[in-house]
This record gives structure tokens, C-alpha cells and sequence, in this order.
């Protein structure tokens, strides 16, 4: 825990929050934090039981906010599939860190605005 002013915050809660994350956008995120190999949302879907909309609404802000990285296999048919993976801690860390950074600073600003 880390106490801020009046309130204690989780490791977990200033990742969610920084990012801007869903409680389903956390649990894939947490997901596949344990997980190696790269994945469908298809397979997402199944192992999390969530709805595939919701599972593609995750690993689409997922992947913009750069917690994943995308892979994508064309298809010999026609069309195309995404494999997901997400990023090595040391490079979730350094993001979330900057993001915490840029906080610090706003809130710095606005301080001294006042």
C-alpha cells in the first residue's frame, strides 16, 4: 500500500487508475501478465469467461495504451487473425512510472498556479 494525503492506494489500483483501466481491462491485463504465449481473443474469451466484446473493447485499449503488443496472421482464405502478448514488466513499469511522473508534475503546476 501507499499512503497518499487521506487514503492508501494498491500497486493495483495506481496501475488501473493511471491507465485508465476497467475492472475487465485489468483482468486481462492480469491474465496475461501469467501468461507467456502469444493469444486470441478468442481464447480470452474462453479462459476469462467474458464476452467477446468485452475481451476486444480490453485488448484494443490494451494495445493503444502499449501494455501489448499485436501480431497479426493473414489468413490463406482471406481475412486475418490477432495474437496478443503483453510487454515485459520492466517496459509496463517504465510506462507506468512516466505516467506517475507526468501526475506529479501536473499536480506541481496546479500547486503553484494556486
Amino acid at each position: 500500500m501507499i499512503d497518499f494525503a487521506c487514503k492508501r492506494f494498491s500497486l493495483d489500483e495506481i496501475i488501473k487508475c493511471s491507465l485508465r483501466l476497467s475492472k475487465a481491462d485489468c483482468k486481462v491485463m492480469h491474465f496475461l501478465l501469467k501468461e507467456l504465449d502469444w493469444i486470441t481473443t478468442k481464447d480470452l474469451t474462453k479462459k476469462l469467461k467474458l464476452n467477446i466484446t468485452t475481451v476486444q473493447r480490453a485488448v484494443k485499449k490494451l494495445h493503444e495504451k502499449k501494455v501489448l503488443t499485436r501480431s497479426q496472421e493473414n489468413l490463406k482464405d482471406g481475412g486475418y487473425i490477432f495474437y496478443y502478448k503483453i510487454k515485459n514488466k520492466k517496459e509496463l513499469r517504465e510506462l507506468i512510472i512516466q505516467l506517475v511522473n507526468n501526475w506529479v508534475k501536473n499536480v506541481e503546476n496546479e500547486l503553484n498556479r494556486w
